[in-house]
């Protein structure tokens, strides 16, 4: 039964993509490392930033890694205090009508900074649950971000929807035994073949469309 949403957040309800690119660039920049977007789309996206780190750079000890981890999260908030940051409002009226339908809402996203940018965007108050990096100790395909969002719902994995926008969350969501939706921003859907549906917008999905998931 349908009884619980979790929202990724980056990519999903909120577009943070420009701004950690940049932040993630410019930190590997100084490593040597030409970082483009199809690196960042297939190592990094979705997952905590000290295994993003991990990902290109290999040849660093754990000591390093973090050092180097950390200085991007410094260049996000840097970057992030400056700038806005866009929200997906079709993303906000789905969660808005689910919760007209009953349903709870959590979003969940596996950087440090998710409720301050829910706060920075006025959105917070519509989560009943928030997860972020450093609640959950194996990051994604791992289910274990998804099943705590699910646990703070106080509800069974089986009975919540997530909708992601990565690969590896894709993945993360189907581990943990849940529907997911998957949302292609990059006009390649194939990429997220994997999830029960595919949209390129939240607008294409009501509570209608997601109860006949539960159904199948």
């Amino acid at each position: 039964m349908f009884k619980g949403a979790i929202f990724d957040l980056d990519g999903v309800v909120v577009n943070t993509v420009p701004i950690h690119f940049n932040a993630w660039k410019k930190m590997f920049g100084e490593f040597g490392i030409d970082f483009n977007f199809e690196m960042y789309k297939n190592k990094v996206d979705g997952i905590p930033r000290y295994d993003g780190a991990r990902a290109i750079l290999t040849e660093l000890d754990e000591e390093k890694l973090k050092e180097a981890a950390d200085r991007k999260q410094s260049y996000f908030l840097e970057f992030i205090a400056k700038e806005p940051v866009f929200v997906y409002e079709s993303s906000v009226d789905l969660i808005r009508e689910l919760k007209i339908q009953g349903k709870k809402v959590a979003v969940a996203s596996s950087s440090r900074n998710c409720k301050r940018i829910l706060k920075k965007v006025g959105i917070i108050k519509l989560a009943d649950a928030i997860v972020q990096g450093g609640d959950f100790s194996k990051g994604k395909p791992a289910p274990d971000i998804f099943e705590l969002a699910a646990h703070k719902l106080g509800l069974d994995n089986n009975e919540c929807v997530v909708f992601e926008d990565a690969l590896l969350g894709v993945e993360a969501a189907l581990n943990g035994g849940m529907v997911c939706v998957g949302v292609d921003r990059y006009n390649k859907p194939e990429r997220l073949g994997k999830a029960d549906i595919v949209v390129d917008d939240l607008s294409r999905i009501d509570y209608k469309k997601l109860e006949e998931l539960f159904k199948r």
